[in-house]
């Protein structure tokens, strides 16, 4: 009998973690979808998001702030830059070093990922009421936390939703 309930404990996890791995997979193809009607691909956004709320990052600086290796932030800044989103200068300070900058045309496409984003989350969220949801940020800022090995944040501070 015990060992039954472990292995359904055990499944019960293993239920769990497939479940939020399948919704992770279902947000970025629903996100891919969207993005990819303005010209976006997987992971530009991240990109162009970062220098949205602090432009002028090094490729360096954007690479620790997303969680990636420097060359494949390097190889999206060039996509970006090709696509007319991003514009690189040379730094006043270090000649090897190069800042990253939104262009008119990636200020212009923030607005389109930033809706996106905003429609993506309304159809993940649909169903859910305003203290669900809440709930649900927290549970996932604890499991961000657990991953990073990091208290979970204050996540009344950081949401609008209200109860």
């Amino acid at each position: 009998m015990f060992k039954v309930g472990v292995t359904m404990a055990k499944n019960a996890k293993r239920a769990t973690m497939s479940r939020l791995q399948s919704a992770a997979r279902l947000t970025r193809t629903a996100l891919a979808q969207r993005l990819v009607a303005h010209g976006f691909y997987a992971g530009q956004d991240q990109i162009m998001l970062a220098l949205a709320q602090e432009d002028g990052q090094t490729p360096g600086q954007l690479a620790t702030k997303l969680g990636v290796r420097p060359p494949t932030v390097t190889k999206t800044i060039n996509r970006l830059q090709s696509q007319g989103f991003l514009g690189k200068e040379a730094s006043n300070h270090d000649a090897r070093q190069a800042h990253i900058y939104l262009t008119e045309n990636g200020k212009e496409a923030i607005k389109a990922i930033e809706k996106s984003l905003r429609k993506t989350e309304k159809l993940a969220l649909k169903g859910f009421d305003k203290k669900e949801q809440k709930l649900l940020a927290r549970l996932l800022a604890r499991v961000e936390a657990n991953f990073s090995d990091a208290e979970a944040p204050e996540i009344e501070d950081a949401l609008d939703l209200e109860e």
